[in-house]
This record gives structure tokens, C-alpha cells and sequence, in this order.
């Protein structure tokens, strides 16, 4: 097939979700067309099958804002036409799926142009309630030829919250189970901490959602009852809060800002335990990559994770906010090698029976198809 993605080509779970489906297609013998403004930061140049398309956005004095919407309407039909696209799948609704309307329409004469929209998570639980763009939202999603979601409990607040009556298919993220897998040795903690310190870490996008200041808060609590250093990868408007409130708790030796990271599979498997503390997860993707490196992670109960976790046999969950408790559970794993090494087994089990590319990609295969013959 000939598949065109469009995602933002951020940190963000919906643009890693979709960068890394492309690789795996591409993988299965598909040519992937990547159609946004920048190149998806999980994509290496030079892959075979992976073509990126750059969006411009024209700047005229009469724009107060870039009409982004429309240029990448116009690249999506022009890409779809010039190599034949089978269909587009776009992630995040908002304005992904309304562009890729404009773009059928634009080729209506031409050719088919099926589009699919996967749901993600803020594109329906922030961004699609705001009132400027609820009515743009549900249109673009029931204009869609096919609807996934990333987990049940996405589906389930997607139709209560924008009464969509057509199906929305439950296609769970995935994980590469060969390039995310555990490392017993950890050789390349000391690069971080002392041997007698376990590491944490914790990856987003630092946005208030995710709870950042909840990590430092949770080590400081760590620390009184274990040695631990804490690794945060990743960048955003919380960063600053956190840093400092480090130096206000005098941990600025035990915690290590990394920024941005292309290859986190080479940071996860390091650590003993994930910290995701978020408010909101609609599945909890770094909680699985996580679980494929046998990093056990403690999150919070809330949104898709029980889809993925099962308290206390491959991880834990707490309430939002619970610093205490989540502490709690970090300490027990990091004093007791036994309870560590079963739930760490378990977690790659699940990731690797569960969540696999190898079974996931088939899914989204088969739907295609589906879509593609409707």
C-alpha cells in the first residue's frame, strides 16, 4: 500500500505513535509518505520506504496567523496524486482530519482518498471541548472513513462527549519489542549516578498534565529511605518549576535534565522504575516502552493506564497527586530485588504478549483494507 501519515512531529505520544506505525509499515514491505512541517523526530534519514513531504506555510502581512490548515490540505492532495496514495491516516483530530477532508474533496474528480483519524488523547479531552473547536472536532471525526482510538477509555469518551454513533475501533499503542528490551546489566547508569544509586526516570513533554513537579516531590520522599538518582527526559513549560524546585530541596546532584532525546530506548533501560504521575493518560505509551525494557513503572489511575498496568503485577497505580504513596511503592522496589525482578518480568511479558508491533501492526493492516474496499 501507499500510505500517507500526517502527526505533529513532536515529542507528544500521537507524533511518536505515528512516526514509529510509518517505520513499522515501512518495515512490512509499504511505502510511507509522511506529510507535515517538520521531519518526525523519531525519523532517521535514509530509512528505505519513508518519504517525508514538507508542509510550507506561506507569511503575507494580511495572516495574523499562518493558515496552516490549507497548506497542508493542498501538500496532502498534491502528494496523493502525484504517487498514487491508497489512503491518509492522520493522527490527532484537530486540524489533521479536517485537512485531510479538504484534501478528498480537492481529489474528488481525480481519484479516492480515504482517510483515517486516530484519536489520541487532548485532541478530545482538551483541545476538542474548547467551544471554538467542538463543532470542527465532531464534524472532522464523523467525516472520517475509519475512527481509531489508542484505548477503550479514549473510545468510550469520544461517544459521550461528541455522541459519535459510528464505530471507533480500539487499536492499542504498541511497543518494538526488540529495539525496547531490558538490559540486567544497566552498564550505563554510572554515567549518571553512583553504583549504589538505583535510578528513576521520567519522560514527557513537560506540559502541566503531566504533573512534572510530582517526580521531584516523589524523589525527595525516595531519598529519605533510599539512595536514588532521577533521570527526566524531555522538554516543556514545566521544566523550569521543576529545576527549580530542586535546588530549593537541594537535589540538584541526584536529578540530571536531559532535554530532548531522539533514542530513549537507549535512557529507559537503564533505570530501575518509571515515574508517570500524570493527571490525564488516555494509554500511557512510555509506560510501555518502559515495560519492554523491564522498567517498572509507578503511575497514577487514571484515564487508559489500568488498560495496560495491573496493580501490582507489572507495576503500580496510585491516585493523581498521591506523592506519599507513590514514594511508597518506589522504595519497595528499589529494597526489594525479589518483588523488583518478578514485576519487571511481568511487565515485558505483557509488553511482548500484549502490545507488540508485531501483533498490533496487523491490526492496523486489516483495517485499512477495510477502509479501503467500504
Amino acid at each position: 500500500m501507499n500510505i500517507g501519515i500526517t502527526c505533529y512531529p513532536t515529542y507528544g505520544g500521537s507524533g511518536i505513535v505515528a512516526t514509529e506505525l510509518g517505520l513499522e509499515l515501512a518495515n512490512r514491505g509499504h511505502e510511507v509518505h509522511f506529510i507535515t512541517y517538520a521531519n518526525p523526530i523519531r525519523l532517521d534519514p535514509g530509512i528505505p520506504r519513508i518519504h517525508y513531504h514538507e508542509v510550507e506555510v506561506s507569511t503575507y502581512p494580511l495572516f495574523q496567523y499562518p493558515p496552516y490548515s490549507l497548506a497542508l490540505a493542498s501538500c496532502m492532495a498534491e502528494v496523493a496524486e502525484d504517487y498514487a496514495l491508497d489512503l491518509l491516516h492522520v493522527h490527532y483530530a484537530i486540524p489533521h482530519s479536517i485537512a485531510a477532508l479538504l484534501a478528498q474533496q480537492m481529489l474528488a474528480g481525480v481519484r479516492r482518498l480515504p482517510f483515517i483519524t486516530t484519536l489520541h488523547g487532548t485532541d478530545i479531552t482538551l483541545v476538542g471541548v474548547d467551544r471554538s473547536y467542538f463543532p470542527i472536532t465532531k464534524f472532522s471525526i464523523e467525516k472520517s472513513n475509519g475512527i481509531t482510538s489508542v484505548s477503550e477509555y479514549l473510545r468510550r469518551r469520544t461517544v459521550e462527549v461528541f455522541g459519535v454513533s459510528g464505530e471507533i475501533r480500539v487499536i492499542h499503542n504498541f511497543v518494538n519489542c526488540d529495539l525496547y528490551h531490558p538490559d540486567d546489566e544497566k552498564k550505563g547508569a554510572a554515567d549518571y549516578a553512583p553504583p549504589d544509586e538505583k535510578l528513576l526516570i521520567h519522560l514527557s513533554n513537560f506540559r502541566p498534565v503531566k504533573r512534572v513537579i510530582d517526580c521531584i516531590r516523589i524523589l525527595a520522599e525516595v531519598r529519605k529511605r533510599a539512595p536514588a538518582h532521577l533521570l527526566m527526559v524531555g522538554d516543556g513549560p514545566e521544566r523550569g518549576p521543576a529545576e527549580h524546585l530542586c535546588r530549593e530541596l537541594g537535589l540538584e546532584r541526584h536529578v540530571s535534565f536531559l532535554g530532548k532525546q531522539n533514542h530513549v530506548e537507549r535512557l529507559i533501560p537503564l533505570a530501575h522504575v518509571l515515574l508517570m504521575p500524570s493527571e490525564l493518560e488516555s494509554f500511557g505509551l512510555v509506560a510501555l516502552e518502559a515495560m519492554a525494557c523491564g522498567v517498572v513503572p509507578v503511575a497514577t489511575r487514571v484515564g487508559g493506564v489500568p488498560e495496560l498496568i495491573t496493580d501490582g503485577e507489572d507495576g503500580f497505580l496510585e491516585a493523581a497527586g498521591d506523592t506519599a504513596a507513590m514514594a511508597a511503592r518506589v522504595v519497595t522496589l528499589l529494597t526489594d530485588d525479589q518483588l523488583h525482578y518478578r514485576m519487571a518480568k511481568a511487565g515485558r511479558w505483557n509488553a511482548a504478549e500484549r502490545f507488540c508491533s508485531e501483533k498490533t501492526i496487523p491490526e492496523y493492516e486489516r483495517y485499512y483494507e477495510q477502509v479501503m474496499g467500504s
